[in-house]
């Protein structure tokens, strides 16, 4: 085996490893994106913990076939970037914001997320849910808000006591 060979299945296997260890990924075609706009998009990627990376579709095959993955076939041709995100919206959330930004230079294919296929509307849709941990804070607020009111009424009756007493002390002076 030559080692042009020994490199593309070493690289195929780091390929399978961030499709495994990743909660999503998403597909975009990004053609003619100046390097200034690429450095740009690749910060916004850094800033929102998902890997940006552009590999061979023959790579990205190889290593999802191994996965007994083949659906993607299709969508992988032409150049092909991908997007891994450490959870299950980031990734899409700032593939979206691109698209919006780099209308005619970026665009997406599909998504992959929780071991299945998604479509382009599919991407979409998971950009406008809240990732999973603005959920748990609006499950804590929803929980904590009763606790909260519990406590302004036990505290009003003490307020309300110094009023009253403020108001007579006024009224004798």
């Amino acid at each position: 085996m030559s080692a042009s060979q020994q490199a593309r299945k070493e690289l195929a296997l780091v390929i399978k490893e961030k499709f495994q260890n990743a909660k999503s990924v998403v597909f975009v075609k990004s053609n003619g994106l100046t390097v200034a706009e690429d450095t740009e998009l690749r910060g916004e990627f850094r800033k929102n913990n998902v890997e940006y990376k552009v590999y061979k579709n023959t790579l990205i095959k190889y290593a999802l076939h191994d996965l007994g993955i083949t659906e993607f076939d299709d969508d992988l041709n032409g150049p092909t970037s991908v997007a891994f995100g450490a959870d299950e919206t980031g990734a899409s959330k700032v593939v979206i914001d691109a698209v919006k930004k780099y209308s005619e230079k970026f665009s997406i294919k599909s998504g992959y997320v929780d071991g299945g296929k998604i479509d382009v509307n599919g991407v979409k849709t998971l950009a406008e849910m809240p990732s999973k941990e603005e959920l748990v804070a609006k499950m804590l607020g929803s929980l904590q808000a009763p606790i909260s009111n519990f406590v302004g009424v036990l505290s009003a009756i003490p307020r309300g006591l110094v009023i009253a007493l403020n108001q007579i002390a006024e009224k004798k002076a």
